[in-house]
């Protein structure tokens, strides 16, 4: 089993220190990461939070799913692992095949 949670439902004004403290109530924690737009830096409302040990997962989510912080119910699983991210092919230069009103690649 993984060492990891996924936290959704987040103020955005919460902090990484805020949910450092929150979690250690369950156990010792060793990385919180809130994931923030790429251009904006602001918070998209969810963590990942790890732990460094598996009984403290389950201490957390039996603890902190559903728990109020700020003015939201925190949503607290164990994080599932990140899909591949899949690229188009691509012809030469670096422009997508096909393309053109049929698809044919011809304009």
């Amino acid at each position: 089993m993984k060492k990891e949670l996924y936290v959704g439902n987040l103020s955005y004004d919460v902090t990484e220190d805020d949910l450092r403290r929150i979690f250690a109530v369950a156990g010792t924690v060793t990385s919180v990461h809130i994931i923030t737009d790429s251009e904006t830096g602001a918070s998209k409302g969810c963590a990942y939070v790890r732990m460094a040990h598996e009984d403290e997962l389950k201490e957390a989510i039996e603890s902190l799913d559903g728990a109020l912080l700020g003015d939201r119910l925190m949503a607290v699983s164990i994080a599932r692992p990140q899909k591949p991210s899949v690229r188009p092919f691509t012809g030469k230069r670096g422009k997508p095949a096909g393309g053109g009103r049929f698809g044919t690649g011809r304009k």
